[in-house]
Formats: C-alpha cells, sequence, structure tokens
C-alpha cells in the first residue's frame, strides 16, 4: 500500500496543488477580465477550492513518487 501524509507526499501534493491554484487564478482573471472587472473574490475562492480538490485527487496518488 502507498505511504500518504509522509514528508515527501506533502510537499509533492502541496507543489501540485500551489501549480493548480496558481493556473485557475491566471484563468479565471482572464475570463473575468474580458468580461467586466475582475471579481477578486470570485477568482479566490476559485483557486482555493481547486487547490483542495487537487489535495484530494493527491490521495489516489502522485507518479511524483511512484517507484
Amino acid at each position: 500500500m502507498k505511504k500518504i501524509f509522509t514528508k515527501e507526499w506533502l510537499a509533492a501534493a502541496g507543489v501540485r496543488a500551489l501549480k493548480t491554484v496558481a493556473q485557475t487564478a491566471v484563468a479565471t482573471i482572464g475570463v473575468t477580465a474580458m468580461i467586466h472587472e475582475v471579481d477578486w473574490l470570485v477568482v479566490g475562492s476559485t483557486a482555493a477550492l481547486a487547490g483542495v480538490l487537487s489535495l484530494l485527487t493527491s490521495i489516489a496518488g502522485l507518479p511524483e513518487l511512484e517507484e
């Protein structure tokens, strides 16, 4: 069985989640800027949700840690 919540797992899952948050924020800013002023609450909440979903997805496995 794969070990999760180890130091290595937390580091890899954290990096993946941060990348997901950044990508989601950039996409959300781009979409909202075309329509009207940027709604930072929407950007922040959408990016935060994406980060949480990324961490939950990482529980299933991280290819970066596969041997």
